[in-house]
């Protein structure tokens, strides 16, 4: 039997992914201090807001690298980083918000293409729009993710 659910799911993520590359191309001109302080998420007050086929996407890497979802940091920092708090263990799979947020030391052109990632930003929502879905069909912050996925 044909798992119409399950197949719709690839489908999204697929689609999911198709976006990150164009974001990714969209900020390609910029770069990132690689500080990690945008993973401060409670020194920051800061959170990505992920959509249900983000958090798959998310997901299916981090159980591919770590083989659990990790708990939550006693620092409040995002579960992903490293040991040393500077680098993101699931970096290919991070979220539109974690590749679009950039504190003040971004270098790159002066404007940011902010109409293009708007549509991105429509894509994505267009993507998450199933009347069958279980999960709730709106974003979720990133440590409420995690914490629906340890209960």
């Amino acid at each position: 039997m044909i798992n119409r659910r399950a197949i719709a799911e690839r489908r999204e993520e697929q689609e999911t992914r198709a976006v990150y590359r164009l974001a990714d191309a969209l900020y390609a001109p910029y770069s990132c201090p690689a500080t990690a302080e945008c993973c401060q998420l409670t020194r920051t007050r800061r959170q990505p807001w992920l959509w249900p086929s983000e958090w798959r996407v998310l997901r299916e890497g981090v159980l591919k690298t770590h083989g659990v979802v990790p708990l939550s940091r006693p620092d409040g920092a995002c579960p992903l980083l490293d040991a040393t708090g500077k680098h993101c263990t699931v970096y290919a799979n991070r979220p539109f918000g974690c590749r679009t947020f950039f504190c003040h030391r971004i270098r790159g052109p002066s404007q940011q293409p902010v109409i293009a990632m708007n549509g991105l930003l429509e894509r994505l929502e267009r993507i998450n729009q199933r009347e069958d879905d279980e999960l709730p069909a709106e974003p979720l912050q990133l440590l409420e993710w995690f914490a629906r996925e340890q209960t």
